[in-house]
């Protein structure tokens, strides 16, 4: 079993070969490619943590597409004094499935 753990987006993701990810949006190259960078590399009993092993491996992920996330409503309020606020926020998301480990 083939796996990583990927830092994309201010986070982190386990990934193998044909998972469906969702990120923070993230440009894609010309030919709809990215490259993520893998933070920890799994191949049956061998386990990568070493930085510059990590270097030479490489995650490419395919951009399906570009979405939006829920709203999130962001709501102040003080007593007594009249004062409300109501903000709405909605996160910019793409939907990658993962191509190749090597």
């Amino acid at each position: 079993m083939v796996y990583a753990v990927v830092r994309a987006g201010g986070r982190q993701e386990k990934v193998e070969v044909g998972t469906i990810v969702v990120l923070d949006r993230v440009k894609a190259g010309e030919d709809g490619t990215i490259q993520l960078t893998p933070v920890l590399h799994v191949d049956g009993d061998t386990v990568t943590t070493d930085a510059k092993k990590l270097a030479k491996i490489t995650v490419t992920a395919e951009v399906l597409g570009d979405l939006r996330g829920p709203k999130i409503v962001i709501q102040k309020f003080k007593n007594k004094t009249g004062y409300k606020k109501r903000q709405g926020f909605r996160a910019d998301l793409t939907r990658v499935k993962i191509t190749g480990i090597k």
